[in-house]
């Protein structure tokens, strides 16, 4: 008789709880997030179903599509310039994961810490993550100006090297561009991975000092073991943002010079809205969404720890 009320106090808070965490109904934070559902499936799912049927046709907006089939992808697969853009692309996704990620390591070691110093330094290299990607774009353009008053080229010019053409030339304009994606990346994997630093137990640091290992051998075997997870999360990241290349590319060389640096994204922008060829467009953008969810799921499985 006694185990009665106790189970009707204990179904309380799971009645609670089905409620939903405002108290109202349980439509009500479906309720809520309605406008948020409409918005994405307006503005993105509705755009990606109607990519691929597009892919599919060749579009003339004032004549009727014409059914091709599979010829779009065809003429992606076989054009070399978009070899050459993918070829691109890899090279800056892998060249900018890799700098950004050990640039980002070695920033967010030397500024780990609560002092209020630090605090300062990580918001100031934090800036360029907030700042948009195409004025960040405008302002490197500016530095990278390719003669002797360019800003770079005078700092190189006080160690007795260039002038550098930079951006105006295709062996060094990707090069250039890569750094600037560098650059971009590094504050925000700093951030990710001074979480992953505070979440890794002190005491296996004073039982390092103790059994006398060096700093090399803390950093080997203490943290970066510790840093799996957030290096698993960086790469995931990584994968999905460095086949999306685009707004770097475009503002700073417009994929030149002579297609030096043009990447997937810009060849896509240029047969969509330049030539308006808007079907092969589509192609290569389904293309490039099958490729990113590969690339992601295999980033996430290489990089899944094992128990």
């Amino acid at each position: 008789m006694t185990a009665i009320p106790v189970l009707r106090r204990r179904a309380r808070p799971v009645a609670a709880a089905r409620r939903g965490l405002l108290g109202g109904p349980a439509w009500l934070p479906w309720a809520l997030l309605l406008p948020a559902l409409l918005f994405a499936l307006t503005f993105k799912f509705i755009p990606m179903v109607e990519g691929l049927r597009m892919s599919l046709y060749k579009v003339q907006p004032f004549l009727g599509d014409e059914w091709v089939g599979l010829e779009n992808y065809k003429t992606v697969l076989t054009d070399s310039r978009f070899r050459g853009a993918l070829g691109h692309t890899l090279l800056l996704g892998v060249g900018q994961t890799v700098g950004a990620l050990v640039l980002g390591f070695l920033l967010a070691l030397l500024l780990e810490g609560s002092s209020r110093t630090l605090w300062v330094l990580r918001t100031a290299i934090f800036l360029p993550v907030v700042t948009a990607v195409a004025v960040i774009g405008e302002v490197w353009r500016i530095l990278y100006f390719p003669s002797e008053t360019g800003f770079v080229n005078q700092i190189a010019g006080w160690f007795g090297l260039g002038p550098f053409g930079f951006l105006s030339d295709p062996d060094q304009a990707l090069v250039s561009v890569m750094v600037v994606g560098v650059w971009t990346a590094a504050p925000y994997n700093m951030v990710i991975i001074l979480a992953g630093l505070a979440g890794i137990d002190r005491t296996l640091y004073e039982a390092a000092a103790v059994d006398g290992v060096s700093r090399w051998q803390r950093i080997r075997y203490i943290v970066v073991p510790g840093l799996r997870p957030a290096i698993s999360v960086l790469l995931t990241l990584a994968a999905i943002r460095s086949l999306r290349i685009f707004t770097e590319v475009f503002v700073l060389t417009g994929g030149g010079p002579a297609g030096s640096t043009e990447v997937w994204m810009t060849r896509v922008f240029s047969l969509g809205f330049q030539r308006n060829d808007l079907g092969v467009a589509s192609a290569a953008s389904t293309l490039l969404l099958l490729v990113t969810v590969l690339l992601t799921l295999g980033t996430r499985l290489a990089t899944r720890r094992t128990r």
